[in-house]
């Protein structure tokens, strides 16, 4: 299936994780480097991929200047993202930013035409596809441009424009032999390609289903019944229209057959139409409110010159815990049945009564366990771009993945529509949290088995489970699976993984009925793909430490040399002498596994007086930066270069909570956020002391987001530790922070205070002794501005006196003003110049 985009993560990382940066594309460069140390001993090969030469780079190195490094991105090239092939793989598309405009245009390219040509605005239904389907089973194959339905047959070049409205259609999918089926509102409607026939398949209402008659509500009632005749007659004229409709619906196929009616307290989740039209899963959640009239962030740089009050997220303080209603429809029969979590393994568990107990026993209270059901329901995952009910071909069978609110469990079930109930096919019980990544699943086609990715061996591995059968392994060791595609003809699985290097990304397959993994790739750094509808082909995205992402494409067939098809890297960017980090391992004094760290050094000279350094905390905590691709932190990356230039050492860790490391490595922080990783820290500066010639009393840190709270642990629980900071969009207390992801790590404050009080910086402010810097996005509803205000109320009570606050008043989250960004590392920079 190709997407419109491709990594989901990309669009929402930003609202839903802290200091999300998308790091999963790359390129070659000219440059080479070798990972360093007796802990790894990968080489990296970053000789240009393919036949596409690089565009020359000026004889002379520019010099790199602040300004330069902060300035509007465009200056870099502005890189293809969200590539994609034709559904036909003749040729390849892919996004592009206009330069000086937040508009992306989209290029449609192939091997013989050098970045492509821009599609026109006029062509774009028929190449900018959005839920495509495309199964060999079928004749056609459609999409969804703008709302609206298309489709064409193979083998013909016209487009066929199903629908044309207001009304945004979605879930769109095959139905029986030549049709679609989508969603609108709170019905299911389908259309024959074929014969053009329109019909609505079933709808849903949130209201009682009233009967033709009522039975009598009280005593004046009831005798009124009685004793006139006119409305006895009344009655039974309603009652026969009623049958004589209800007798239509089921034997007239020209009429829409069903309506079904659930509680009027609640609210749509999700649904789903059965490839045949037959059956429905309706998920629904009582309405409540997910937010308050306080919930507001106040604007105060508006157009008329008054303040706006924004209306932003509910504070993880303030959830409520949700369960899912989850409803199995039979349309033809017109009948609906709630599924029952109680076959569930685990259901009732007390999964935090350990928790709930340690809380309680330091209040001076007592705890007695409780097996109360959990509150269920639909897991959606942040990372995916696919649906978490996933029907059969033969319509016979739907398997939904379920978690518990608490997020300690997650189920795969499948549902026989023969007997609707849950059977549980797969529960992955994690004692801190079940990642909101690697929970990928679905069906082969010929046979009534699942695939699935699961971390229930420490790292995300690949497994089949027939619905009679034991789970069974394809991919196995400590190394992350993940973008798992099937074949259609279901022989293979392609995906990638950190199979040889933690930090190196390359693109395998693997035969479903199981066997050796193959390598497909060996480009070294960051490598995506999406596979061609013809199978015979890979599109890759590819980078390396410091270049960034390109497009290839090479054959499936036999081993081939990736082909570059784009060369947006600009002529300013390849003139600077970027200095490239060396991937270190440092021994870790809390872990058998290494941190594995991005090391810039200066170059060597006979100087043997003790550098500086510097310690960049990267964001979004579950987030992998020490990889041997392009990272989303480019401006830090320039900006390292810029400090090494200066004569500066720079640290940029993976500690633990970081991604691609396995599970262990994510659950370190459970419930005790800033330990682990500080510890980190403190093993990364005494290797610098140790291997890099720094002094270690002149070391300076800075991150932004979750960079930033990391920043404010290290200075207030280890104020020794360095000698200055800068925290940028910090979080400070948990407790005002978005559920879905601090519930994970910190369960809720209700439940785990202890575990709040743990982690916030603001409850260890009075550790601060060294210089603080902390720079605040005024209109952020990711981390919100109170963070800082509070903390520095804090921190002015404490009578503390070494910081400084700078406020943006119009930058959200992500600064999108260049002004702001330079504002913002000149002052970073002054900071360590001046301390340092």
């Amino acid at each position: 299936m190709i997407k419109k985009f491709q990594s989901a993560s990309i669009f929402l990382c930003a609202s839903m994780v802290l200091g999300c940066s998308a790091t999963n594309s790359a390129t070659s460069t000219q440059k080479s480097n070798s990972i360093n140390t007796p802990f790894a001993t990968a080489t990296v090969n970053q000789a240009p991929v393919g036949n596409a030469g690089l565009a020359s780079a000026s004889s002379v190195n520019a010099q790199l200047t602040m300004e330069q490094i902060m300035a509007d991105p465009d200056w870099l090239g502005r890189q293809p993202q969200a590539a994609y092939f034709s559904p036909t793989g003749d040729s390849l598309l892919y996004y592009r930013k206009r330069e000086g405009s937040v508009i992306q245009d989209l290029f449609e390219t192939n091997e013989g035409l050098a970045n492509g040509e821009q599609v026109s605005i006029g062509e774009l239904h028929s190449h900018e596809y959005d839920e495509i389907i495309d199964d060999n089973d079928h004749d056609f194959i459609a999409w969804i441009f703008e709302g609206n339905v298309f489709a064409q047959k193979r083998g013909q070049s016209n487009v066929m424009q199903l629908t044309k409205d207001s009304d945004t259609a979605h879930n769109l999918a095959y139905f029986e032999g030549s049709g679609v089926s989508f969603q609108k509102g709170n019905g299911f409607h389908a259309l024959d390609i074929n014969s053009g026939l329109s019909q609505q398949v079933f709808e849903w209402k949130f209201e009682e289903n009233e009967p033709a008659v009522k039975p009598a509500k009280d005593y004046i009632a009831q005798e009124q019944q009685k004793l006139i005749n006119y409305v006895q007659v009344q009655r039974k004229n309603r009652q026969d229209m009623r049958a004589q409709q209800d007798r239509l619906a089921r034997e007239n196929q020209s009429v829409m057959s069903s309506t079904f009616y659930f509680d009027e307290d609640h609210s749509n989740v999700l649904a789903s139409l059965s490839p045949d039209g037959k059956y429905a899963i309706v998920v629904t959640r009582i309405s409540t409110p997910t937010r308050s009239d306080t919930d507001i962030m106040p604007d105060y740089i508006e157009e008329d010159g008054r303040i706006k009050a924004q209306s932003v997220r509910q504070r993880v303080a303030d959830a409520k815990p949700e369960s899912h209603s989850i409803f199995f429809l039979d349309i033809q029969n017109n009948t609906q049945k709630e599924l029952s979590y109680v076959s569930l393994p685990g259901y009732n568990e007390d999964v935090l009564a350990d928790v709930k107990r340690e809380n309680a026993e330091a209040k001076g209270e007592t705890y007695t366990n409780n097996r109360l059901p959990r509150d269920i329901g639909l897991l959606f995952d942040w990372y995916a771009t696919e649906m978490p009910v996933k029907w059969h071909d033969s319509s016979q069978h739907v398997a939904l993945m379920l978690e518990a609110w608490d997020n300690k469990d997650r189920w795969i079930v499948s549902v026989d529509v023969n007997e609707p109930i849950f059977t549980t096919q797969h529960r992955m019980h994690d004692k801190a949290w079940v990642n909101y990544r690697f929970n990928q699943f679905g069906w082969f086609d010929e046979a009534n088995t699942l695939y699935l990715l699961s971390e229930q061996s420490g790292y995300s591995q690949l497994y089949t489970k027939a619905l009679n059968g034991s789970l069974n392994a394809l991919t196995q060791g400590r190394f992350v699976v993940d973008n798992v595609v099937l074949t259609q003809n279901d022989d293979f699985f392609y995906y990638k993984a950190n199979k040889k290097h933690p930090g190196i990304y390359e693109v395998y397959r693997v035969a479903a009925s199981g066997g050796e993994p193959q390598a497909l790739t060996d480009l070294n750094g960051m490598t995506d793909f999406v596979l061609s509808p013809t199978e015979d082909r890979l599109l890759l995205t590819h980078s390396t430490l410091a270049m960034p992402p390109e497009l290839y494409v090479m054959s499936t067939q036999t081993p081939s040399t990736p082909q570059r098809l784009t060369n947006t890297v600009s002529d300013a960017f390849l003139s600077i002498d970027w200095a490239v980090p060396a991937i270190v391992a440092i021994p870790s004094s809390h872990t058998k596994q290494p941190v594995y760290s991005r090391v810039y050094t200066p170059a060597q000279t006979t100087d043997t007086n003790k550098r500086r350094a510097v310690v960049f905390n990267h964001g979004a905590g579950y987030l992998q930066n020490a990889h041997l691709g392009w990272s989303g932190y480019f401006r830090e990356f320039m900006f390292h270069s810029l400090l090494v230039s200066e004569g500066y050492v720079v640290l940029d860790m993976d500690f633990r909570a970081s991604a691609g490391y396995g599970r262990d490595w994510r659950t370190a922080i459970y419930r005790q956020m800033g330990t682990p990783e500080v510890q980190d820290l403190k093993d990364g500066v005494k290797w610098l002391v140790e291997n890099a010639n720094v002094d270690e009393q002149r070391i300076g840190t800075y991150g932004g987001s979750y960079g930033g709270f990391l920043t404010f642990m290290a200075l207030f629980t280890e104020p020794d530790l360095f000698q200055a900071g800068a925290a940028l969009r910090p979080v400070s207390d948990w407790a005002h922070y978005n559920t879905p992801y601090t519930a994970n790590i910190l369960n809720t404050p209700d439940i785990d205070p202890i575990a709040y009080e743990r982690s916030s910086p603001i409850y260890f402010a009075e550790g601060l002794t060294k210089p603080l810097l902390m720079n605040a996005p005024m209109v952020d509803d990711n981390v919100f501005f109170l963070d800082v205000v509070r903390l520095v109320q804090r921190l002015i009570e404490l009578e503390k006196e070494d910081f400084e606050t700078a406020i943006y008043p119009v930058e959200p989250h992500g600064f999108v003003q260049p002004s702001s960004w330079l504002d913002e590392y000149r002052r970073i920079y002054k900071l360590f110049e001046t301390h340092l």
